[in-house]
This record gives structure tokens, C-alpha cells and sequence, in this order.
């Protein structure tokens, strides 16, 4: 269930607010501070789509609860409040918030998540006919952009998309998106390898360290560790685990900034939800 959705969605036309307490509850709504300036606005588009019809193929909820969402003041188009269930806007166009996390609107805007297996090459062609990304999304007909990339053994999440600001936002340096990995390493990792790595590495191509470490298992020969960093340099995670004389044996991105891995399973791939793709706006101030 979308966590938009709202218990309090009229189930018929008489539970609708009357027009007075639309018009209080826009009054109440314009001190609440929300992403844009906070003053009420129907932000009207002639022609437009209907504002709850926006949402709910957001995937907001039906059609009724996103209308509660318009009334209680809790959507934003334009930086403005909106709370007249008349309200038209262009999806295309225009920026829509709900509880200051933008929605994504913009019907020919793809955003998809993989758990890519190992041997995948993260790439949209190969001219050695390994398998690639490509492979994944045959059936879609826009041309879409992977999300940095993993190493050809590296599993776990990568994106796509055909948004080119988002694409370029995620994998510039500036925005410092974490990535988590779960990595199985050869050997037993001394006590202080955590604070060497978190201490920081200076490597060929320049100093890195890591924001988070912890040994989750360890056995005769081999150790598991969790490390979390934002650096997106070429085979970054192994590179630093092999400076400190563990190299790694497995690898899997459990995470990629707000989206994860859970259960997804390996080579499946899937549309991010609404929140998903709202968080990684959020992420990168759009």
C-alpha cells in the first residue's frame, strides 16, 4: 500500500467537505510551510488532467482518497497548495508534491530498479554479445540510461531510466549518494580494518574511505562485511577490501541511496513506486 494513501478517503460524494470547509482547511493549509511558498493555489491548466486523476495513476490510491489528499491540503503543484477538486494541471509540466515528497507525473517517464546477476554487463550493448542490460528491457521503446554501474561479477541494484536530469544528478559526485554492498571476503578481518577503511585509503587514482562498516559474519577463512560509501569510482568496493588484504569473492549492492534490494529477486526488475521515485528526487533537490 502506497504510504499516501489515506485511512479517511470518502467512501461516497456526501462525505465531501462542502465548499466552506474546503475553503477553511485552505486557510489552515497556507501556514503549514510545505515545499513551495505555502500560499493556496489552484495552479489551473486549461485542458489540463483532472489533479486526483494525476495522483491516483501516480499510484496514490484510488481516485477518492486522492481527492481527501487535495482537500486536507496536502498536495503541492508548483510550489503552491492546492485544495479545489476542480484543479487541472499539464503532468508533463508542472511539479507535484505530496507531503513536500515531489510525485512523479510525467507519463513517458520510465524509472526501473534490477537486481542484476552476476556475468551481466552493465551496459545497454555489448559487442561481444555477453549479456547486458538490454536484455531486461526489450519491450520497452524508450531509450533508457543505466544509473552508474556495477562490474560484471557485482550483483544487486542498478537503475534505469529515460530521465537524463535525474540519470546525471544520481551519479555526479557532488549529490554524495550512498551505496551499500554485502561483500564475501577471503580471510579474517582484523579488529581494526573497520576504522582503517572509515579512516580512509589513499588509492592510485585518490584518498577514499567508507561512511559505514560492520563484520556480519566471519568463519575459518572467509569474513562477510556491510560497507556503505558514496564513492562511485570503477570497482571502488573491491579495490579497498583488496588494499587491506581481503579480496573479494562475492558482491552485491544491497542499496542504491533511498531504493532498496530486499526481496527482489536476482534478475528480476521492476517500475519503482511513486515514494521511490519521489525519494531519489529528494535526493538529488529536484
Amino acid at each position: 500500500m502506497s504510504p499516501y494513501r489515506d485511512h479517511r478517503a470518502p467512501g461516497g460524494r456526501q462525505n465531501r467537505p462542502s465548499r466552506k470547509q474546503r475553503a477553511a482547511t485552505a486557510n489552515q493549509a497556507s501556514n503549514k510551510g510545505g515545499t513551495g511558498a505555502g500560499q493556496t493555489s489552484d495552479a489551473h491548466v486549461s485542458g489540463g488532467v483532472r489533479l486526483q486523476k494525476v495522483l491516483a495513476e501516480a499510484g496514490l490510491g484510488s481516485r477518492r482518497a486522492c481527492e481527501q489528499l487535495i482537500v486536507d491540503g496536502r498536495v503541492e503543484v508548483d510550489g503552491s497548495i492546492v485544495t479545489e477538486l476542480g484543479t487541472r494541471i499539464d503532468p508533463e509540466t508542472q511539479s507535484v508534491y505530496v507531503d513536500t515528497v515531489r510525485i512523479s507525473t510525467q507519463t513517458k517517464k520510465v524509472y526501473l530498479v534490477l537486481n542484476k546477476p552476476a556475468g551481466v554487463v552493465s551496459t545497454m550493448s555489448d559487442p561481444e554479445g555477453r549479456p547486458c542490460l538490454a536484455d531486461y528491457v526489450r519491450n520497452n521503446t524508450e531509450r533508457l540510461f543505466h544509473v552508474g554501474r556495477l562490474d560484471t561479477e557485482t550483483e544487486g541494484i542498478i537503475l534505469l531510466t529515460n530521465d537524463g536530469e535525474l540519470s546525471n544528478r544520481l551519479a555526479h559526485p557532488r549529490y554524495e549518494i550512498p551505496k551499500t554492498y554485502i561483500a564475501k571476503v577471503k580471510g579474517q578481518l582484523a579488529k581494526d580494518a573497520g576504522a582503517i577503511l572509515k579512516a580512509g585509503i589513499d588509492l592510485e587514482d585518490g584518498f577514499v574511505k567508507v561512511d559505514d562498516f560492520k563484520l556480519v559474519d566471519s568463519t575459518p577463512g572467509k569474513s562477510v562485511v556491510e560497507l556503505t560509501l558514496h564513492s562511485g569510482r570503477n570497482r571502488i568496493v573491491r579495490r579497498l577490501l583488496a588494499e587491506i588484504g581481503h579480496p573479494v569473492e562475492r558482491l552485491v549492492r544491497l542499496k542504491f541511496g533511498p531504493i532498496v534490494l530486499d526481496e527482489q529477486k536476482q534478475g528480476k526488475i521492476r517500475p519503482l513506486r511513486s515514494d521511490e521515485v519521489g525519494a531519489l528526487f529528494e535526493a538529488v533537490g529536484l
